[in-house]
């Protein structure tokens, strides 16, 4: 891609979604497909390559921020680690995997969650998991049979077994 052809870089956006206001070239882009989308034909990979282009040169030329957001390489990329954790906890998710996905190395990842919790990212989620079970189950009744998947445990008996040791009680009872 020429880099000269790109919008100069503006301020970068922030907000979750940047609308695409109706110009020809947006409205030409869609009108273009709808014979395909109306029919057996499929377009063929050559087209496709060429509609998949002129999109991104379209999303590109949108917005003079679009650019400045998708090319700004000056900041690392890194996501709130709690906020990360909060949202996810249920998966089963490595820590190499959370470093990614929170845009850190798995060193940087795991220094910075020392700045944030005295426990270790697997005592976390655990623990989080516990309190989103005993949660559940309390105040809205679910069966320990209903939350343990639901909540990121593999098995019944590893949930009763933390679940006893973290609440005292089975959690059953």
């Amino acid at each position: 891609m020429d880099k000269s052809r790109l919008p100069a870089p503006e301020t970068v956006f922030t907000g979750n979604f940047l609308p695409i206001r109706t110009f020809p070239n947006v409205e030409s882009l869609f009108q273009s497909m709808i014979p395909y989308i109306n029919s057996s034909v499929h377009p063929t990979e050559e087209v496709m390559g060429l509609k998949l282009a002129e999109g991104i040169y379209t999303v590109l030329n949108a917005d003079a921020r679009t650019s400045a957001t998708l090319f700004d390489f000056i900041e690392p990329w890194k996501i709130d680690i709690l906020d990360f954790l909060n949202d996810n906890y249920m998966y089963d998710f490595s820590l190499t995997e959370i470093a990614l996905f929170t845009g850190r190395s798995l060193a940087t990842f795991k220094r910075d969650f020392k700045k944030i919790s005295n426990l270790s990212p697997q005592k976390w989620i655990t623990k989080r998991r516990l309190e989103i079970a005993h949660q559940q189950m309390t105040e809205e009744g679910k069966t320990v049979s209903d939350v343990y998947l639901e909540v990121g445990f593999k098995s019944l008996s590893h949930f009763s077994t933390a679940y006893k040791k973290r609440f005292g009680v089975a959690p059953t009872k």
